[in-house]
């Protein structure tokens, strides 16, 4: 199978999706509001909130799993792309991102649904929040991973449209960047962003990593 053939854009509820993990958009301390974290919570039960606050707060970019509950996916990934009441950046989604396909390699996922992370009260563009996703997903899934089907999963229609020009330009490309084969360029870093490496699994996850 092909990388274009391993990502799929839908249109719906991810808290409704059959697949080894989801991820969505959460603040940095763990705390499942409204939205699609909202829904999670709704339908997942309890479990996921109190283990969510077993694990604490955990850095901006940074990313957790926890048991699905009574969900149809095994595990939720909560990727930490806003301080609680804030706003996401460029940079908290990309490594949000990338910690999230991280965190779902270590599980042994095979197939994992994502919501748009960072577009709904975080107040992040949908085009530039989905140019972002495809990039660090095409990455991923052309590096070592043992993940084979990623499926962007978005609720809202305005939304939905913003994705769909991106994955597109996947299904319309050569093997490569989906991005680059647009000739659109990659989106660079903000200048008071620069990039910062994937956070790696700490040992343990029972509270807060120490403040820098």
């Amino acid at each position: 199978m092909g990388l274009k053939e391993r990502i799929d854009l839908k249109a719906g509820d991810v808290t409704e999706y059959d697949v080894d993990a989801i991820v969505h958009a959460i603040n940095n301390d763990l705390i499942l509001g409204g939205g699609v974290s909202g829904e999670i919570r709704r339908k997942g039960g309890p479990s996921i909130q109190e283990e969510c606050n077993r694990i604490g707060a955990i850095p901006m970019g940074d990313a957790a799993v926890t048991p699905g509950g009574t969900l149809r996916a095994r595990w939720v990934i909560h990727a930490a792309s806003m301080k609680l009441g804030g706003f996401s950046t460029a940079g908290d989604i990309r490594r949000a991102c990338e910690n999230s396909l991280m965190r779902a390699d270590e599980k042994g996922a095979k197939t994992v649904a994502f919501s748009a992370v960072g577009t709904g009260t975080a107040g992040f563009s949908a085009d530039r929040c989905a140019q972002i996703m495809f990039e660090v997903i095409w990455k991923h899934l052309g590096g070592k991973t043992g993940i084979e089907k990623v499926i962007l999963v978005i609720h809202d229609p305005r939304e939905h449209e913003a994705f769909k020009a991106y994955y597109e330009m996947i299904k319309d490309g050569e093997p490569g960047s989906p991005l680059l084969l647009s000739g659109t360029p990659a989106l660079p870093p903000r200048p008071e962003e620069p990039p910062r490496p994937a956070t790696p699994r700490m040992g343990t996850r029972g509270g807060p990593p120490p403040r820098r």
